[in-house]
């Protein structure tokens, strides 16, 4: 059975990871014939070189997958109480730098060239014994890789909401917008065919800009999960629907009278800390709050590490915002003297 640290994963998730595996080497293998492809053709255009950068930064989220994958795996020790999970965040942070620092530097290398109204030569190059102009093997080399990267990506989107790994997302996320990199260079190059001179320089921004935007949007995923932010849904883009969930089972047990949680992001998995308000001034029995744990637990596998705290009334202070209140009572008002 595999594991994410000693977090047994189901069948699902164990398929899911074995898939994910095979397309981040599968699209290693289409990065190197890429790369490859891209610097024989590239000549001097900065259209090119734009779009041979981004491919060589595409190894970056498929190697930072494998690695984080690998290390999340091992079980939590002393030093590390609380498992390796968060190798996927920093490896996401990672990638996610070096895709606006080369951004950056594309944006200023693409917009200095238009400024100087640099004219980039293509020449010919002999085929067989047949002189043809270059643009035309810039042109094939840029087709490609259009296609495959946006199949691999639509391949790899479902595995990574189902792994909640946010580097497999931004992998896959990624390879869907590569089309968008390669039609720019595309219509650059020819646009010095028919003697626009331009017309490479600002499509070597457009990849820079996408560049660019991939990075800042990856870095703010990052950073706001290693900050220990409310847990979110693997896009980031709205709060995970399991902490809903974890309290609404909480409420579903008989001997509870309020309920609520705070939900960390781990990597893969969640810590779940749950301050719970009997209904009576008795103490909830070992047998009650298992049963309560077991609830919790056996909703997702994603719920690795669960903090049960009885106490008399749930702490605002703690839980800033966080929900509302059956029968829409206020937290403070749910005190152990209720029932």
């Amino acid at each position: 059975m595999t594991h994410f640290g000693r977090t047994e994963l189901p069948e699902e998730q164990t398929t899911a990871l074995r898939r994910a595996v095979r397309l981040e080497w599968l699209s290693i293998a289409f990065l190197v014939s890429a790369v490859t492809v891209m610097y024989l053709t590239s000549g001097s255009s900065q259209a090119m070189k734009a779009a041979w950068l981004e491919d060589m930064l595409s190894f970056a989220p498929p190697i930072t997958f494998l690695v984080a994958a690998r290390i999340a795996r091992r079980v939590p020790t002393r030093e590390h109480p609380y498992g390796f999970h968060r190798a996927v965040g920093v490896g996401h942070l990672i990638a996610g730098t070096a895709l606006v620092a080369m951004g950056l530097f594309l944006v200023w290398d693409s917009g200095s060239g238009l400024l100087k109204a640099e004219h980039p030569p293509v020449g010919t190059a002999e085929i067989f014994g047949t002189q043809i102009w270059a643009g035309w093997l810039m042109v094939a080399a840029l087709a490609y890789t259009a296609v495959p990267p946006v199949l691999l990506g639509r391949a790899k989107l479902p595995l990574a909401d189902t792994l909640h790994d946010r580097v497999l997302y931004a992998d896959a996320d990624m390879n869907k917008a590569d089309w968008m990199t390669a039609v720019g260079g595309i219509v650059g190059v020819l646009g010095i065919g028919v003697g626009l001179w331009w017309a490479d320089a600002v499509a070597a921004l457009f990849i820079s800009g996408s560049i660019l935007r991939d990075g800042v949007r990856n870095v703010r995923t990052a950073v706001v999960a290693l900050m220990d932010a409310q847990a979110r849904t693997v896009d980031g883009q709205s709060p995970h629907p399991l902490r809903k969930q974890v309290d609404d089972a909480l409420r579903a047990q008989p001997w509870v009278g309020a309920a609520q949680s705070r939900v960390r992001d781990q990597g893969h998995v969640f810590h779940v800390e749950s301050f719970v308000v009997p209904r009576s001034s008795e103490a909830p029995t070992f047998e009650e709050l298992e049963a309560a744990r077991r609830a919790v637990v056996d909703l997702d596998w994603k719920v690795e590490d669960l903090v049960l705290v009885v106490v008399p009334e749930l702490p605002e202070s703690q839980l800033p915002g966080l929900g509302e209140q059956p029968h829409g009572a206020s937290p403070s008002r749910h005190s152990a003297e209720a029932g």
